[in-house]
C-alpha cells in the first residue's frame, strides 16, 4: 500500500505541555498545525500527553487553585488545541530528513513534509527497571514512586514520612534537599561509597540534618500494597551481600533524564547528554525552520509551566519564520525563510546567493550620497 503524503506549514512532534501549547498558538494563528504524538506504550513508558499522564496531583500549575490531576490537565490542553483546529496524528516517527525544506518525516503509513518543524518530544526519566517501579497498576508509579520531587514532593502522602532517594549525582542531591521541606527523613541510597555530585551539592546534603545516606547499596525492589502504596524498599548491600526491607513511604528515582532526541542525531546540535541546543533569544536550532521547546531542550527546570512557555515561543518563532521575518539562531545571527542571514550586530545582511547588503543607516546614507 502506498504511503499517504501530507504537507503542512507547521508540524509539531510531541503532545506534552510544550507541544500542545505550540499547537494552541499556531492554530490560533491559522497555521493549521499537525501534531504527531507517540502511541501509548507501557514498555517504552510513552503516552499521548507526556509525563503528566503518570502524575497525580498537579498543585503548581497556575490557574488551578485547588490543584488538578495530571491527565485531566493534559486533556484540557488537548481540547483547547482541538478547538482552534489542531490536527492530531498518533504514530511512531521512524526517520526525519532535515537536509532541506520542506523537512520530511517518515512513519509506517505516512510521508510528511513540513515547512517548519517544532520538536517537543520531551525527556524521559531514567528508571532502575526493578519490580514495583512501573506505574500503577503494574507497580507503584504514581502511588509512592516518582521521578520528580518538585512535582510530587509536596503531596500529603509524603508529609513527615521517611522517603528514599536513589542516586548519587546533582539531581539526587537536589531532589533530596528539596524533599526535606516536607518529609520527616530523607534517605539517599547509593551504589558507591561516595557521591558523583558536585562539591557544593554534596556539602548541602551532608550539612542537612534531615538527610541520611546508605552507601554501597542498591534498591532491588519496591514493595507496598494497593491500599497504602509504597511501604518499603528491598535493599542489597553490595559489600556484605545482606538483603533487608527498609520501611519508607515513598521512593524518588533520581538517576537523571534522557532527552528523546535519537531521531535527530547527526542533524541537530546537541549537548553531551543529548539535549537540543537552541538560541538564547528564541527556540531556533542550528537548522533554520526547526525549533525545539520543553524538556527536549531544557535540562534545568523541567516543569510543565516552563515547557508551556517555550511551546508558546516556538509557535511564535515558527509563525515569524513563515511570515518571512528573521528568527534568532544559536550563532547569534538571524535567518529568514528565504535564507537571508542578518549579522548579530544587525549591520549586514547576507542574501541566499551570497551578496552582502549593508543594514546600517549610516552606511546606506553614505552609499546614497555616492
Amino acid at each position: 500500500m502506498a504511503k499517504k503524503n501530507l504537507k503542512r506549514d507547521v508540524v509539531i512532534i510531541g503532545s506534552g505541555p510544550a507541544g500542545l501549547t505550540a499547537a494552541i498558538y499556531s492554530a490560533r494563528a491559522n497555521l493549521r498545525p499537525l501534531l504527531i504524538d507517540a502511541p501509548a506504550d507501557a514498555h517504552k513508558q510513552t503516552a499521548p500527553g507526556g509525563q503528566l499522564m503518570i502524575t497525580t496531583d498537579v498543585e503548581n500549575y497556575p490557574g488551578f487553585s485547588e490543584g488538578i490531576q495530571g491527565p485531566e490537565l493534559m486533556a484540557e490542553f488537548r481540547q483547547q488545541a482541538e478547538r482552534f483546529g489542531t490536527e492530531f496524528l498518533e504514530a511512531w516517527i521512524n526517520e526525519v530528513d532535515l537536509a532541506e525544506r520542506p523537512f520530511t518525516l517518515y512513519t509506517d503509513e505516512q510521508t510528511i513534509e513540513a515547512e517548519t518543524l517544532i520538536i517537543a518530544s520531551g525527556a524521559s526519566a531514567k528508571w532502575l527497571g526493578i519490580p514495583g517501579e512501573a506505574k500503577i497498576p503494574a507497580g507503584f508509579g504514581g502511588n509512592g514512586v516518582s521521578a520528580c520531587a518538585t512535582c510530587d514532593g509536596p503531596l500529603p502522602h509524603f508529609r513527615n514520612k521517611t522517603i528514599v532517594v536513589v542516586g548519587g549525582g546533582d539531581t539526587a542531591m537536589e531532589e533530596a534537599t528539596f524533599l526535606t521541606r516536607y518529609a520527616g527523613r530523607v534517605v539517599v541510597v547509593h551504589r558507591r561509597d561516595k557521591l558523583r555530585a558536585s562539591k557544593i551539592m554534596q556539602e548541602k546534603a551532608f550539612n542537612n540534618q534531615k538527610i541520611d545516606f546508605i552507601w554501597n547499596t542498591e534498591v532491588e525492589e519496591i514493595v507496598g500494597t494497593d491500599h497504602e502504596g509504597v511501604t518499603g524498599v528491598k535493599l542489597h548491600d553490595l559489600k556484605t551481600g545482606e538483603k533487608r526491607i527498609f520501611p519508607c513511604a515513598g521512593v524518588f528515582i533520581a538517576i537523571g533524564h534522557k532527552p528523546n532526541t535519537d531521531l535527530f542525531k547527526g542533524q541537530l546540535d546537541m549537548d553531551e547528554v543529548g539535549y537540543l541546543k537552541t538560541s538564547g533569544h528564541s527556540t531556533s536550532t542550528n537548522i533554520p525552520g526547526v525549533f525545539a521547546c520543553g524538556d527536549v531542550q531544557d535540562s534545568v527546570y523541567r516543569q510543565a509551566v516552563t515547557a508551556a512557555g517555550t511551546g508558546c515561543m516556538s509557535a511564535i518563532d515558527a509563525e515569524r519564520f513563515l511570515d518571512h521575518l528573521p528568527v534568532a539562531m544559536p550563532t547569534g545571527e538571524e535567518v529568514t525563510i528565504e535564507g537571508e542571514h542578518i549579522s548579530p550586530d544587525h549591520r549586514a545582511i547576507i542574501t541566499a546567493d551570497g551578496h552582502l547588503i549593508p543594514n546600517s543607516p549610516e552606511i546606506m546614507a553614505q552609499e546614497d550620497c555616492e
